[in-house]
């Protein structure tokens, strides 16, 4: 049963680390809310396309007024949980956080695509190799990249270096080496802090910090770390079949991928020709655009 929460307790939930919305799904989630009768699954399937409205929802519903005795990553849960009074007051919330210039709307356009369609290819990648939280790994694709807006607003070069990280990596370098030379920091540990903000499941928050960090953690033959490698195998299928390295990127190759193929597809048990006919066949179903 939802427990409504008041515009004042979801101000203060939501107070810290704020990703943000795209104007488009803001504008659809008020049409929605101003119907007679709001459609909750309308709303889930809109809230589940953004990573900072979907953070905002996981981290009311994961804190301790909720009193759940597992953190969840379930989008259309969340929504459940909190009932359609709640919702509007998020989105109210989240509605007055602040207007973004055109520019930054570009830019971040780059952002809020490639986090759709990397969520979207990690469900269908988990019911194809047979992974059993879906939701895992759909959080984890929608929300893997949320440093990268948080980095854009404190450093405004950021998309530059960004795409210089993606020409820099191989073996040798890892695509947040070229952030910490530049920044000190960089957006796997700014979106693991989010995520920790956001009281995503511990092992959704640690494949988000590692998930540039795929070669040491797939190097390990041990069986340790089997959650993390699950959800880490599945990003980086879905990042490479959605070609982030061209949309975030803008490079021609994927030079990450190719660093880390070999011990991604071994560890997921397909060979080359598999994977290249499942990425085949997911493109074609139109899960990616």
């Amino acid at each position: 049963m939802s427990q409504e929460l008041t515009s004042e307790q979801i101000q203060q939930a939501l107070q810290g680390i704020s990703v943000p919305a795209q104007p488009q799904i803001m504008v659809d989630l008020q049409m929605e809310q101003y119907m007679p009768d709001p459609d909750l699954e309308v709303i889930a399937k809109l809230i589940s396309q953004d990573p900072g409205l979907s953070g905002s929802l996981l981290k009311i519903v994961n804190s301790p007024y909720y009193g759940l005795s597992h953190k969840i990553a379930s989008i259309q849960r969340a929504v459940n949980l909190l009932g359609s009074r709640s919702i509007i007051n998020l989105i109210n919330a989240q509605s007055i956080k602040g207007e973004m210039n055109d520019e930054t709307i570009v830019t971040l356009n780059r952002f809020w695509d490639t986090a759709q369609d990397v969520a979207m290819t990690c469900l269908t990648l988990a019911k194809r190799i047979g992974v059993e939280n879906g939701d895992e790994a759909y959080a984890l694709g929608l929300f893997h990249d949320c440093g990268v807006p948080l980095m854009l607003q404190r450093f405004p070069d950021y998309m530059g270096v960004l795409e210089q990280a993606y020409a820099n990596a191989s073996a040798d370098c890892r695509v947040v080496d070229t952030e910490n030379q530049v920044f000190n920091t960089n957006h796997s540990v700014v979106g693991y802090y989010t995520a920790k903000s956001w009281r995503l499941p511990e092992h959704v928050s640690a494949a988000i910090a590692n998930h540039h960090n795929a070669l040491a953690i797939f190097s390990d033959e041990s069986s340790r770390n089997t959650p993390l490698k699950n959800l880490l195998a599945i990003l980086k299928m879905a990042e490479h079949i959605c070609a982030s390295y061209r949309v975030l990127g803008n490079q021609a190759e994927d030079h990450e991928w190719n660093s880390i193929a070999h011990l991604v597809l071994d560890y997921v048990g397909l060979s080359d020709y598999d994977f290249e006919t499942l990425k085949q066949t997911i493109r074609d179903l139109g899960t990616h655009r």
